[in-house]
């Protein structure tokens, strides 16, 4: 299962207030910078294509997947999760308000797909994206995406 990238060290749980949306791609990514998973080339590079093609990454309500293309510092696949309590507006723009900021990394065009494809699957349900948007530690959170 693609979802098993989300482990205990890969999701984090943050308050969100005083936040910015660059902040919160850096600190969702921050465990995949930590274990050498990606660099910080690859953080910021996520960060300027937001800033170059606007709020693509708002994949749904409250909900963004941070990426970018394939560099040499992502080492393998991965997959990283920032929960935050309280809504961070991307491009500072209110109409683009997210808690649940998803990062993910391939080392190629096609690996990734895999992880897009269950993590949609995921996030079509609208009871379980509740309940993650609602969560209040990491192991209820590993729970939802693993049941």
């Amino acid at each position: 299962m693609a979802l098993e990238l989300l482990t205990r060290q890969t999701v984090q749980i943050l308050d969100g207030t005083n936040l910015g949306w660059e902040e919160a791609i850096e600190r969702a990514a921050a465990p995949l910078v930590e274990a050498n998973k990606i660099g910080s080339d690859y953080v910021q590079s996520m960060v300027d294509v937001v800033k170059k093609q606007g709020p693509y990454i708002n994949i749904g309500p409250e909900i963004a997947l941070a990426h970018s293309r394939p560099t040499a510092s992502v080492k393998e696949i991965c997959l990283a999760l920032l929960k935050t309590n309280q809504d961070v507006n991307l491009l500072d723009d209110n109409s683009h308000p997210v808690k649940l900021w998803f990062v993910l990394a391939a080392v190629d065009s096609a690996s990734h797909l895999e992880v897009i494809k269950e993590l949609s699957q995921l996030l079509m349900q609208p009871e379980k994206v509740k309940q993650l948007l609602s969560a209040d530690d990491v192991d209820e959170i590993l729970r939802l995406v693993h049941e």
